[in-house]
């Protein structure tokens, strides 16, 4: 790869690309529901890394409009308890607790995620818990 000129800007990391890549190439409906409803759940989880920590009250704010957003959709039964505990474990700062409820989030989406998707997630729940 050539140099990177100085004048050049420093590209921005884009997390959970397999996810966006999955849900992009997913048919309508459950796959593409499901995936994207781990999607959004997993990054309400970011604000709890350390340097990308939120103030509480925009971690409750993000958590009460993803949880309306997910009563919205047609998810599968056994999925939607997950993503709901993990919607609210973000409100909290303990991140040992979302990367349970993320692990829970991976389990029960097994079946509706490929490899790639299903790994980012399982890793993201390593680098939390």
């Amino acid at each position: 790869m050539p140099p990177v000129p100085p004048y050049a800007i420093t590209p921005t990391p884009f997390r959970f690309r397999a996810l966006a890549l999955h849900a992009g190439q997913a048919a309508l409906g459950g796959a593409r529901e499901a995936t994207l409803a781990c999607y959004v759940t997993a990054r309400l989880a970011v604000g709890l890394l350390p340097g990308s920590e939120l103030p509480p009250e925009d971690r409750a704010t993000r958590a009460s409009a993803a949880r309306t957003w997910l009563a919205s959709l047609a998810l599968p039964t056994p999925l939607r308890a997950p993503l709901t505990k993990l919607i609210e474990s973000t409100r909290g700062t303990d991140a040992r607790a979302a990367a349970s409820a993320l692990v829970t989030v991976a389990d029960a989406a097994a079946s509706y995620l490929d490899g790639p998707a299903l790994a980012e997630l399982r890793a993201f729940a390593a680098q939390l818990g």
